[in-house]
């Protein structure tokens, strides 16, 4: 009961999430075109279209990224790398201490 009442908490912050950071994005992109059409009509064309552009880039770059890490499932169980890498660091630590024992036996 507990773990459906957590999975449904976890469903709302999620969609809650995505809700706002849409928004965000909408009202981004309107502030950009609204702005790109300010410069059209004002002496700051050479000076912000450089800047602007090169911010788009950028800002495609990143949704690039994400959509090729989400595609490809790297955004699924993102909790697990952290176990097998305290694993791994345990298990080398062992090795080590094994190796310092034997040298100490010798």
């Amino acid at each position: 009961m507990s773990t459906d009442r957590n999975a449904l908490i976890k469903r709302r912050v999620h969609a809650l999430f995505i809700t706002f950071v849409s928004i965000a994005g909408c009202m981004f992109i309107f502030k950009l075109f609204s702005f790109m059409k300010t410069v059209k009509r004002d002496e700051l064309a050479g000076f912000a279209f450089d800047p602007i552009f090169v911010y788009g880039l950028v800002a495609l770059g990143f949704l690039l990224l994400l959509a090729w890490a989400w595609m490809t499932g790297q955004l699924r169980n993102i909790e697990s790398p952290k176990y097998e890498m305290l694993e791994r660091f345990e298990a080398q630590e062992h090795a080590e201490r094994l190796a310092l024992e034997s040298k100490s036996h010798e």
